[in-house]
Parts: C-alpha cells; sequence; structure tokens
C-alpha cells in the first residue's frame, strides 16, 4: 500500500501526463538550449525583414553567412599550416608553391566558369549545393593533409579556391531573381554582404580556438558549415533557376550595338508597334529612317547583347581596386612577418592590418546602402582617387598607421565601387541579359584578385616599394576610366534633365 501511495504521489499529474521529474528535465533542456534558439529567432528576423523572407533574399543572405564563415575556417587552418608553422624563408617558399599550384590553373579555370554556369541557367541551386558539397569533401581531404604536411594539400586547396569562385559568380547571378518589391539592387546586395562580414568576423575566431585543439578541427568546422550550405542551397525559391527570357550579355560597348539595342526596347515598348504602323500607313509606305532602323533591328538579332560604356568603364575601376586588394593581402602578410609593426608580432600586425580592411569593407558596404546608388559613375571614381591618395601617401611615409588606413581605404573602396557597379548593370543592363552580365562581371574581378596575388607574392620585402606599386596597380584602373565614367555621369545627367 505504502509503494502504490508513493508511485501514485510521484505520477499524480494521471496518466500520459508528465510528472515533475520529467517537466524539471525539460524545463533544464529549455533553459539550456534557449539562447541559441533565441540567437537563431533574432538572425531569421534580421535577414527576412522588409519582405526578405518572401522573396527569398533572406535565405540567400543566410547561405551567403554560412559560405564566408566555412571560407574563414578553411583560411585559419591552411594560415596556420603554410605559413605561421614555418621559418620566414621557407614559409615564402611554400606559399609561392601554393600560388603557383592554386592559383595559376585558377587564371586558366576562371574565365570558364563563368561562361560555364551562363550556359546553365536551369542549374544554379544545384551549382551553389555543388560547390558546397565539393568544398565539405575538400574540407575532410585538408585535414589529414595539414597534419602531415603532404602535398595533397595543395590541388586540394586548388579546388577548394575554384569551387568558392565558382559560387561567387552564381551568388551575383541569383541576386536579382529574388528582389523584395522596392528593393533596389545596391540595398539587395548590401545585405547580402553584411551578412557574409558578420559571419566571417564570428567564425574567425572559433577558427582560431579549434586550431588550439588541433589542426585539423577548423576544417571539420568547415565540413559541417558547407554541409549545412548545401541543403540551404537546394532550399532555394525554384525561380533562383528560373532564365526565361534570358540571354548571354558580352562586356562590350560599341555603338551599333547600343543602337540596336535601343531599337529593340523601343519596338517592344507597348503600343509602339501600333503607333508606327499608323505612321506608315499616313507615309503612304514610304521607308521613314525610324522605320528602316526598326526593320534592321528586327532582323538582326545578335546572341550577344552589349552592357554599355558606363557599365566597362567601371568594370575596369573596380577591376583594379580587386586588384589591390589581392596585391595586400600577399605583399603584407610576408611583409609584416618579416617587419611587424612597431611593438607587435607577426601575428597581431596581421590580426590590425585584417581587422582594419574589414571594418572598411563593412562601412562601404553600409554607405553604399544609404547612397542608393546615387552617381554611381561619380562614387567610383571618387573612391578609386581616394584608394590612389591614400597608397601614395602610405608609400611615402611607410609606417603602422599608414599599412592600417592603406587596408581601411582598400576595404572602403572595394565594397563601395562593388555595390555602385551593380547599380549601373541595373540601370543600364536590360533585363534580358542582366543576369549573364552579373556573372561575367564577377568572374572578371576575380580573375583580377588572382593577378594582384601574383603580383604581391614576385615583388621584393621592401615596403616602400610595394606600396609603390600598389599606388600604380590603382592608378592604372583610375587614370584609364575616370574620364569616361565623368562623360557618362554627364550625359546621363543631360538626359535626366531633357527628360524632366
Amino acid at each position: 500500500m505504502a509503494a502504490a501511495r508513493s508511485t501514485h504521489s510521484f505520477d499524480r499529474a494521471g496518466p500520459g501526463q508528465p510528472g515533475p521529474a520529467s517537466r524539471a528535465v525539460r524545463a533544464l533542456g529549455r533553459a539550456l538550449h534557449r539562447p541559441f534558439t533565441g540567437a537563431a529567432r533574432q538572425i531569421r528576423k534580421a535577414t527576412h525583414a522588409h519582405g526578405a523572407g518572401e522573396s527569398g533574399l533572406g535565405k540567400l543572405i543566410e547561405l551567403h553567412a554560412v559560405n564566408g564563415a566555412g571560407d574563414v575556417m578553411i583560411t585559419v587552418a591552411l594560415a596556420s599550416t603554410v605559413f605561421f608553422s614555418v621559418p620566414t624563408d621557407e614559409a615564402r617558399g611554400r606559399v609561392a608553391l601554393y600560388l603557383a599550384i592554386t592559383m595559376a590553373p585558377f587564371t586558366l579555370l576562371a574565365p570558364v566558369i563563368g561562361p560555364l554556369l551562363d550556359r546553365l541557367p536551369h542549374g544554379r541551386r544545384a551549382a551553389m549545393a555543388a560547390s558546397m558539397l565539393a568544398r565539405a569533401l575538400l574540407a575532410l581531404m585538408l585535414s589529414g593533409a595539414v597534419a602531415t604536411g603532404s602535398l595533397e594539400l595543395y590541388p586540394a586547396a586548388l579546388g577548394v579556391l575554384v569551387a568558392s569562385k565558382a559560387y561567387g559568380v552564381v551568388r551575383s547571378a541569383v541576386v536579382p531573381r529574388l528582389l523584395p518589391p522596392g528593393f533596389s539592387l545596391v540595398k539587395a546586395n548590401s545585405r547580402v554582404t553584411l551578412g557574409g562580414l558578420l559571419a566571417t568576423a564570428a567564425a574567425a575566431p572559433i577558427g582560431a580556438g579549434l586550431h588550439q585543439i588541433g589542426p585539423p578541427w577548423p576544417l571539420y568546422g568547415a565540413f559541417v558549415l558547407f554541409v549545412a550550405g548545401m541543403f540551404l542551397s537546394l532550399s532555394m525559391p525554384p525561380k533562383v533557376d528560373s532564365a526565361k527570357g534570358e540571354r548571354r550579355a558580352l562586356l562590350a560597348a560599341d555603338e551599333e550595338h547600343l543602337r540596336l539595342a535601343r531599337m529593340r526596347e523601343r519596338r517592344a515598348e507597348p503600343g509602339r508597334g501600333r503607333s508606327q504602323g499608323a505612321g506608315s500607313a499616313a507615309g503612304d509606305g514610304k521607308d521613314t529612317k525610324e522605320g528602316k532602323e526598326a526593320k534592321e533591328a528586327k532582323e538582326r538579332k545578335p546572341g550577344l547583347r552589349t552592357v554599355g560604356p558606363a557599365v566597362t568603364h567601371a568594370l575596369a575601376a573596380n577591376a583594379s581596386l580587386r586588384g589591390l586588394s589581392g596585391f595586400l593581402i600577399f605583399f603584407l602578410a610576408f611583409l609584416l612577418r618579416q617587419e611587424p609593426l612597431a611593438g607587435q608580432s607577426a601575428a597581431v600586425s596581421l590580426g590590425i592590418v585584417g581587422v582594419a580592411a574589414g571594418t572598411g569593407n563593412a562601412l562601404g558596404t553600409a554607405v553604399g546602402a544609404w547612397l542608393k546608388a546615387r552617381g554611381p559613375e561619380i562614387i567610383i571614381v571618387t573612391v578609386c582617387g581616394l584608394a590612389l591618395g591614400v597608397a601614395i601617401c602610405a608609400a611615402v611615409f611607410f609606417g603602422a598607421v599608414a599599412v592600417a588606413a592603406l587596408g581601411a581605404t582598400a576595404g572602403f573602396g572595394q565594397a563601395l565601387a562593388k555595390l555602385s557597379l551593380d547599380a549601373l548593370i541595373q540601370r543600364d543592363v536590360p533585363e534580358l541579359v542582366r543576369t549573364s552580365a552579373f556573372a561575367r562581371s564577377e568572374t572578371l574581378l576575380q580573375m583580377s584578385w588572382v593577378l594582384g596575388g601574383a603580383i604581391g607574392i614576385s615583388l621584393p620585402l621592401v615596403g616602400s616599394l610595394g606600396l609603390s606599386v600598389a599606388a600604380g596597380i590603382v592608378a592604372l584602373g583610375w587614370l584609364s576610366t575616370v574620364r569616361g565614367l565623368l562623360a557618362a555621369a554627364r550625359h546621363r545627367g543631360g538626359r535626366r534633365a531633357r527628360l524632366a
């Protein structure tokens, strides 16, 4: 009887109802996971705000955050193995070998990635998922290589680099498909980029902590992240794979193609055909100049469409800034290891420059979203000129402050100029070929980064000399495009004034 009463009192809630012990265990579980679920809900609320959840842009922001976190995990593992674990002279040789094995083939593969993905517009989700899966498997391969230092480290690193760049090209092509109502492309890209930057900043110290457990552990973390990214890629909205009405874009700007493109757009306007037909009847069948042009535009339908002079000039300026970024990463990596900033170790010196560049990048992204693509040509000319001025000052007054300032300016200019280029593509490129233009421009920018890195690794480790070369890289792009960009801005302003 006593046992029965005891059992009855313990399970007083009745059959099928949890007792006090069960409720205590559940309460403890909720208390333990509440910080994580609460943070997840806040992140989801931020990424899905202002219609981004309904359009699918929120999922892309989360996917890009996972991508950035996974990439920085691999970067931490490779930097610790190839760069910091050996003497300076040996590190330079090993990184040179890394660049030769990875970047040289990528320079050949990069021109193929964009056109290849351009021919497979119905497989964008699958392409992003394949990029994530490839990097997950390669991270496992690298986890064994970093422990032994075997040569399979280098081809695996090449695969990671190519897969990462392929994802970047596809992502640029996907964003225009996921714009919420009333969203500009600049604002959407700003959100995606900012999500990646925040995830990278959060994952970097986690990767460093995992490395303290053992060299392979950051790569295990990258494996988990990329597997999650694969499933996120496949969960993107089906419209990501839609290519209805799209054509391929040619990065050229001759007047003949521009004239024909304008004629096709005028003929496509509602009611245009009826008015032209009436005008032709009123003219008793005589061929007017506009009629001849319309006929020519109808007969000549080139497979490739042009993107316009403002876009090509902006792309050249962006290429110089991307080349500057690649140059500074590799040149300063060795320079600061051999000559750290005053009173700091090599790792801390590199960390200071990295934080400055990341802060500048985030600030450029925020400023780009605030400006909302007002005068993108002027913005690009201004930030390139600013980067050139700071690079010249850093070469003349070489020191800790100058190097950090150049890193921050390079990050700021790269982010803001890229957002302005996106705005120009959205403004000047017809929707039929806009996705293709994004894919091809991103491929060219990635190649510029590779070239800048190759220049940086080949120079003597002399600070003033290297930063003078950095200034020359920016000057090459800025001086060759400033006149064209300003002319395009004046033309655009004049045309807007006439229409007003």
